[in-house]
């Protein structure tokens, strides 16, 4: 098994002045950068007192949930002869309390080669396959549908 390692930045940029001296007196506003990437400007959830239009850790946990099933999807289309024209994900995450309770992905997937009854079936694999999803302790079930 082959070791992949991943390193990035996060650097926090809410200081008013003042740091942390009262819990209402800093952002939670932070950058999250690796080399020769674009960076991500990051906070933390509305409801923790974040700014809405950065993105969020569990936007981000989402996120990389989704991508990391459409790739393998992707691949394993490719692998199958089938030929996938679009993808997109309307992925939904629910968190209670302290935790992730559930995933949905919902990819909407367009063909113009192949059997449809596989590709709808590779979503299966996909999610067997995906580090994302064997990596977290909570569901992540997918509702496909193929046009």
């Amino acid at each position: 098994m082959t070791a992949h390692h991943y390193k990035l930045a996060v650097e926090w940029t809410g200081n008013r002045g003042t740091g942390t001296s009262g819990y209402r007196d800093y952002d939670r506003s932070h950058v999250i950068s690796a080399a020769g990437k674009p960076a991500i400007p990051g906070s933390s959830d509305p409801a923790f007192r974040g700014d809405a239009a950065r993105w969020n850790p569990e936007e981000l946990l989402l996120a990389s949930a989704s991508a990391c099933h459409k790739l393998w999807y992707l691949h394993l289309c490719a692998d199958a002869g089938i030929i996938v024209t679009a993808y997109v994900d309307e992925a939904e995450g629910t968190m209670n309390g302290d935790r992730f309770e559930r995933v949905v992905l919902r990819p909407r997937v367009t063909i113009s080669a192949g059997d449809r009854e596989l590709a709808l079936r590779l979503h299966h694999k996909a999610h067997e396959e995906c580090y994302i999803a064997k990596s977290v302790n909570f569901p992540i079930d997918c509702e496909p549908s193929i046009g």
